[in-house]
């Protein structure tokens, strides 16, 4: 069990990279995964708005370019400012979203936050949320068209709704490495007909393109009062989605998202907004849903099919955004582990995790049994996006100060007005606390509660076991004096601390009164950073002639694969046959106690969350016909 520097080739630990797009075909990717939520909003967005605005009244050209001003400059500041060009250049080795951004920050200030990590949590709680939601809207949105192209079809909405719903998470299991190929080019048509839709209609009222004036967006706050921020609130349904270009810059990069988003996605989302609103300038009876209003008789079904087709594919971007965060969330520490299921050989980032693809499930048809409608579900929707606008800003703030280096004065003068538009588009969406925006929030509160718990009870844990542990390099004297019984072998120990002796090896020793001629003390680490270098993979130590430590590192974004890894520790100098070698792996049952620390409540939460936990030997990915599990009672 040598250490050697030897050099180890990139494709050593068994992952084969994908291969190489150009910046046409990553552009087009983007636009088919990266903006489905975002350009899915004119289904809903625009007619919500001036709903709010009108508060029940008739609607007025300053309404309607009042509401329109401000749908512009959302696009512009908060999506095109705020993520475009400034947050999409804070990339975690590549990578982007809340967790990515809440370890940046940790890295910028050399430390563990705590507050910089309850940001973090609460943006991955309400990313998660909007995962349900986006769903349960935009299908619900598209499938209502069927009340304007046959109004006998109006009861049908919600159970049509649910079967394309059942069908989308049921076709999760087989991944989307073939559906994504269709993904850039359906979106692509989505958008060039919301271009022609748009163009189509401007005609009908040129003076809609007055609404380019901020002051029409100002004039319209100062004039209106409370309806002012609950229209506000509405407003937020055009950027919903923004924070999915910085969480999906690691899949395309950040030129191709830029580029994708200057030059093709937002005309063709302003050219869409304006034509509504010359629509509704010509004709305010068409706000009942300006959006299919605006297509001829004859093409409102295809229309129909293809905003159902868009409302899905912009689905699938947050239920595969989801399962990326979930598994981010278990890698640092935040969640147990959860099954993870890879649906393609070549992309590491396809997988499938099949507890939360069923929790998101009962979470998306819980909303549209409960809602019924779109409107209904536009109250929850913008509350759950706006709080991660909020965090994004607030973290981005640490790492443009700390990690760029920027004066603080400097970065406050270009974070802080952001920030101040997220706040009140988040004070705005409270408005609607009782209307709905109740359910992410209730959500995320949920989500804070067991990520605090699995952390507070791991952490109690760690500490009583910590107790009754021996040093490892005691042992190893004291075994020098005392020789037990050696077998032939290899045995590997899978421990969170190396310089204590792991619980299974002690329990071996004390009741078998055996050891291997080779025992190696595994410890699996995860580093801040999305992926780990191979040559930063492994890193060995002999303690004694009998035992040695190895250290397997891993990203956050990186499922640990604990053979793949010693095949690098191999390539390494490290001789083992995997044929000869046993993996011995502590299992611990739980039972609750008084004197844990935490209410009676937390203990059985933990103690559940524990339990739902996926088997270690399937989690790390070790042979099932080489594992040796010793349990152990603990009460915490």
């Amino acid at each position: 069990m040598a250490i050697s520097d030897t050099s180890v080739d990139a494709h050593s630990d068994g992952l084969a990279e994908a291969p190489r797009q150009g910046f046409w075909g990553l552009t087009l990717g983007s636009i088919g995964v990266v903006f489905g939520d975002i350009g899915t909003s004119p289904l809903y967005a625009f007619r919500e708005a001036v709903h709010g605005a009108a508060h029940g009244g008739q609607v007025t050209p300053a309404i309607v370019l009042g509401v329109l001003s401000l749908i512009v400059w959302a696009l512009f500041i908060v999506v095109t400012a705020k993520y475009v060009l400034l947050l999409l250049r804070a990339d975690n080795n590549g990578e982007g979203g809340s967790l990515s951004l809440m370890a940046l920050g940790q890295r910028a200030l050399g430390k563990r936050s705590l507050f910089l990590l309850v940001l973090g949590v609460i943006g991955a709680s309400m990313f998660i949320a909007d995962s349900m939601i986006t769903p349960a809207i935009s299908v619900l949105s598209a499938v209502e068209g069927l009340k304007y192209a046959a109004p006998a079809l109006e009861r049908y909405v919600v159970p049509i709704t649910i079967v394309v719903l059942v069908l989308l998470f049921s076709v999760q299991r087989v991944g989307t490495a073939k559906v994504a190929a269709f993904f850039g080019p359906i979106m692509a048509l989505w958008f060039a007909t919301l271009t022609v839709l748009g163009l189509m209609h401007i005609s009908d009222a040129p003076s809609v393109l007055w609404a380019i004036n901020p002051w029409y967006a100002v004039q319209f706050m100062l004039n209106h009062g409370t309806i002012g921020l609950v229209t506000l609130g509405a407003v937020f349904l055009v950027v919903t989605g923004g924070e999915a270009l910085y969480a999906d810059l690691g899949h395309f990069g950040r030129k191709p998202i830029q580029f994708g988003w200057i030059f093709f996605v937002l005309p063709a989302l302003l050219i869409n907004y304006f034509g509504q609103g010359a629509l509704v300038l010509s004709d305010p009876a068409a706000i009942e849903n300006t959006f299919y209003r605006m297509a001829p008789e004859s093409m409102l079904v295809p229309l129909i099919l293809l905003a159902t087709a868009a409302t899905v594919i912009a689905s699938q971007a947050v239920i595969t955004g989801a399962f990326s965060l979930t598994r981010q969330a278990v890698q640092l520490g935040l969640l147990p582990r959860f099954e993870v299921r890879y649906t393609s050989e070549t992309h590491a980032g396809q997988i499938y995790l099949p507890r939360v693809n069923t929790l998101l499930l009962i979470g998306v048809l819980l909303l549209v049994l409960l809602f019924r409608t779109s409107s209904g579900l536009a109250s929850a929707y913008g509350i759950a996006v706006s709080t991660t606008m909020v965090t994004d800003g607030i973290v981005g703030f640490v790492v443009i100060w700390k990690l760029w280096n920027w004066r603080a004065a400097t970065a406050a003068a270009v974070i802080v007005p952001l920030v101040l538009v997220d706040l009140s588009f988040f004070s705005a969406n409270l408005l609607k606390l009782f209307d709905g925006a109740w359910v992410p929030l209730l959500f995320g509160l949920g989500m804070v509660i067991v990520i605090w718990t699995w952390r507070r009870g791991a952490a109690i844990l760690v500490a009583k076991t910590r107790r009754t542990e021996v040093p490892l390099r005691d042992l190893i004297k004291s075994l020098e004096k005392r020789p037990p019984h050696f077998v032939k072998g290899t045995a590997i120990f899978l421990t969170s601390d190396p310089n204590f002796v792991p619980t299974a090896l002690l329990h071996n020793l004390k009741h078998n009164k055996v050891l291997h001629d080779h025992n190696v003390i595994v410890t699996i680490e995860t580093a801040q950073t999305p992926r780990v270098e191979l040559s930063d993979r492994v890193k060995m130590e002999n303690i004694s002639e009998k035992f040695a430590t190895v250290r397997l590192r891993f990203g956050f974004m990186e499922s640990p694969n604990v053979p793949r890894a010693l095949a690098v520790a191999r390539k390494l100098g490290w001789q083992f046959d995997i044929m000869a070698t046993s993996f011995f792996v502590s299992r611990r049952s739980l039972k609750p106690s008084a004197q844990s620390g935490m209410p009676m409540w937390q203990d059985h939460l933990f103690i559940a969350l524990s339990r739902s936990a996926n088997d270690a030997t399937d989690y790390f990915q070790i042979p099932t016909g080489r594992v040796v599990e010793v349990g152990t009672q603990v009460t915490i």
